[in-house]
């Protein structure tokens, strides 16, 4: 299902939430606090207020104590239990849950903007800079933070099928953005968001 070119494209949020905090002694990323809320909620807002139509949340460690504490109403959550391969994974998995047949468009969405739940300096400014770029549903847009790329990044829904086959281990989307360079359009965010990542303990201070 798609759009024509009058209507306003449909851009689904995919929230990569499965990470188990290794560096950080075994706490699961999703549930760090971030302003009195697990980070998983926090994220969750920011691509809704990006203007993400609907926001697919892919699950791994704790997954249970996540759906308990975290509230995600409205939210597609997507179990992966293969989360210690890394991010390829649960991109494999969030991108299985928006078009589950690997065609057909269960989401109705023309592109998904990709995010990850550690990055809590990007905020719905930069995701709703990285949805405008979207032209087709083969469009490839990601944030630049000084002309270097990162997150969040759109993949437009004719791509997904191609990006989840390169997907593994933990570089998730890499190779395919590598591969596929000059079809990405960077977005500079730099001026509207921080994209450091909550790895290690001295990067817990970003948290409030």
């Amino acid at each position: 299902m798609g759009h024509t070119t009058t209507d306003a494209p449909r851009i689904a949020g995919l929230l990569l939430a499965a990470g188990g905090g290794r560096r950080l002694g075994g706490r699961p990323k999703a549930l760090l606090e971030h302003r009195g809320r697990p980070l998983v909620e926090h994220a969750v807002g920011v691509l809704r207020a990006g203007g993400c139509a609907v926001v697919h949340v892919v699950l791994g460690a704790a997954a249970g104590a996540v759906r308990e504490r975290a509230a995600l109403e409205g939210c597609v959550l997507v179990d992966n239990p293969d989360w210690e391969e890394g991010m390829g994974s649960s991109l494999r998995a969030g991108l299985a849950s928006l078009a589950p047949s690997g065609g057909a468009d269960a989401s109705g969405a023309d592109a998904v903007v990709v995010a990850l739940v550690d990055q809590p300096g990007i905020g719905p400014e930069a995701v709703r800079r990285v949805a405008a770029a979207y032209r087709s549903r083969d469009a490839l847009a990601a944030a630049a933070y000084d002309g270097r790329r990162g997150h969040p990044v759109l993949i437009g829904a004719d791509r997904w099928a191609d990006v989840a086959r390169s997907a593994e281990g933990d570089r998730g989307a890499r190779a395919y953005l590598r591969e596929h360079e000059g079809a990405i359009v960077l977005v500079e965010c730099g001026d509207v968001a921080e994209a450091y990542d909550i790895d290690r303990p001295e990067d817990l201070a970003h948290l409030e």
